[in-house]
């Protein structure tokens, strides 16, 4: 297929691009190197790829861009509730304004769009969300990714992957996720300050969003104008079963409990993933895997002696 991936030198762009082009697809990459990053670098040898610099809002680039593929993956985003509460236009522009450019100019070509579970918001103690659980996001950024799955799944032929917290190792890299912020925390500092440590999350490796994309491109037909829940099951975890984990290979790992300290990011919920495990994917890479892969990662980049970092290439 010919596919159109925006933001695709990013965390999730820079391991789903080389994994199109390992199974024979031709990428075009649309991305503003935002962070002068170099992560599709080991890609260039690919003749099925092309890059592209420029924004994800410029509808005549888009359009051009849209007018031989097959298939769109708008990755495109400010990602996370901190860099979408600096720039809150800058947010709504790159999340909804690009899709509607997008929705605009296609030939009902198939599009593939990374939502977020944080849209759970605040769940019920010990009920799993699933996709027919109300979306309560208690954030910009959540916010913003719901109306853009609402908008996707009215528009037809499209599917919404409602990604669990990422972590792992990739070309471009992020620190800012909470099991590579943790990891990070336990080789460099040793030590970590826990705010209500019962809050749940759900996880999931890098490499399994990238295939649960390739999953969901394969399977198109019988998945489609369907939102997926894309987590680890055995991986509802609260922030201190977190850190136990983390613990298991940094064992002088100090984990201080703070009483009386809200949280900023107040999400706590858990989540079923038995619905895309029904079309026939599973996650293959553990949370103690994932662990395991940041701490030599953090080791070759130095991470244990450096109190600001940033990874841009692994």
């Amino acid at each position: 297929m010919n596919i159109l991936v925006t933001g695709g030198a990013g965390y999730i762009g820079s391991v789903l691009v080389p994994a199109f082009l390992q199974d024979g697809h031709h990428v075009t990459v649309l991305d503003n190197f935002m962070y002068n990053q170099t992560a599709l670098l080991d890609c260039c040898h690919y003749k099925g790829l092309k890059v592209v610099r420029g924004d994800a809002c410029d509808e005549s680039l888009v359009k051009s861009l849209l007018r031989d593929m097959d298939a769109v993956f708008p990755l495109a985003c400010l990602t996370g509730a901190p860099l979408c509460d600096k720039d809150p236009d800058g947010a709504r522009a790159v999340i909804i304004d690009a899709l509607r450019i997008i929705f605009k100019n296609r030939k009902n070509q198939k599009i593939i769009y990374p939502t977020t579970n944080s849209g759970y918001g605040v769940g019920e103690k010990g009920k799993f969300c699933t996709e027919e659980t109300p979306l309560r996001p208690i954030s910009l950024y959540g916010q913003l990714k719901v109306q853009a799955e609402e908008e996707i799944l009215k528009a037809g032929n499209g599917i919404t992957l409602r990604l669990a917290t990422a972590f792992g190792v990739a070309p471009r890299m992020r620190l800012d996720l909470l099991v590579n912020d943790f990891t990070l925390r336990a080789v460099r500092d040793k030590r970590i300050e826990l705010f209500e440590p019962h809050f749940m999350r759900n996880y999931v490796h890098v490499r399994d969003i990238a295939r649960a994309f390739l999953h969901a491109l394969k399977n198109f037909e019988r998945m489609k104008n369907e939102p997926y829940n894309v987590g680890l099951t055995e991986a509802n975890k609260s922030k201190m079963d977190l850190c136990l984990e983390i613990k298991k290979f940094v064992p002088e790992f100090e984990i201080i409990e703070v009483q009386g300290k809200k949280d900023p990011d107040q999400r706590d919920y858990i989540v079923s993933n038995e619905k895309l495990e029904k079309t026939g994917f599973k996650p293959q890479t553990s949370l103690a895997d994932g662990i395991e892969e940041l701490i030599k990662a953090y080791t070759i980049t130095n991470c244990a002696r450096e109190q600001k970092v940033q990874l841009t290439n692994i």
